[in-house]
């Protein structure tokens, strides 16, 4: 399945169960990078090229082809099934906007060439009302920053509370991404939950749970803690087809 091939293999997530404390810190995406490129500051939200590509450069990483194109990190890794630790080859050709399931794939390219010129094209389809999925909250404590489309800053929301507390997936999935190598999450896991849904949880403490591990509705996959963030609190995303959606219109009232 194409989905198993996702950031962590990521999505080539062979369900390699494994469970057990992990305080591994990656490197971060733009590290290594050259000049001003390396010193650029994270983009907070993307703005999607539809129709449009990048061909990778020799020396170029995924934090620099992102952040020059007003993408974050984590999206164009999300949108063109990159693992970490996020390697990518010279003529090696990126797509600059989530896939539409319809969408053929993006082929390699032979010759390196610059970025097609973007296109007109309808927007990705909105996420359903109801994701047929038994959402439950990753955590207790207050939510102190709610999602807002289209604001840098609150793609999420965030829950307050205290270091330690336990974080919990929200959903059944495999767990595609537990790492530190995306700027601005901290200690983050990355729960798949289908081919369409994702779940992030950002801040943490410590990471409860390796890459390409099962996990239940309920388990407890890190602690919360202030990592990439000035108090203890968990951030928490969901993503439908690479978008942040917000994620109090699913998980359940309290």
């Amino acid at each position: 399945m194409r989905g198993y091939r996702m950031l962590a293999l990521v999505v080539a997530v062979i369900v390699l169960a494994g469970c057990g404390r992990s305080r591994v810190v990656r490197e971060y995406p733009h590290r290594g990078g050259h000049g001003a490129a390396a010193a650029l500051p994270p983009v907070r939200v993307s703005q999607p090229k539809y129709g449009a590509t990048a061909v990778v450069q020799r020396g170029q990483t995924v934090y620099r082809i992102a952040t020059e194109n007003g993408i974050t990190a984590l999206d164009l890794a999300l949108w063109n099934d990159i693992p970490p630790p996020y390697t990518i080859y010279p003529g090696q050709r990126l797509r600059l906007y989530p896939i539409d399931r319809r969408d053929p794939p993006v082929r390699p390219a032979v010759v390196a060439k610059p970025a097609a010129a973007p296109q007109q094209r309808p927007a990705t389809p909105a996420a359903p009302a109801n994701a047929d999925l038994d959402w439950r909250w990753p955590a207790e404590g207050a939510v102190v920053t709610t999602f807002a489309g289209g604001d840098p800053t609150r793609q999420g929301i965030d829950i307050a509370g205290k270091a330690g507390q336990p974080v919990r997936a929200a959903a059944d999935g495999v767990v595609v991404y537990s790492g530190s190598g995306l700027v601005g999450y901290g200690e983050l896991v990355i729960v798949k939950h289908n081919d369409q849904w994702l779940s992030a949880y950002g801040h943490n403490r410590a990471r409860l749970v390796n890459e390409g591990a099962l996990v239940k509705a309920g388990q407890q996959i890190a602690e919360m803690g202030r990592s990439g963030a000035s108090r203890d609190m968990l951030h928490f995303e969901i993503r439908y087809n690479g978008k942040p959606v917000n994620p109090q219109a699913y998980l359940p009232a309290r």
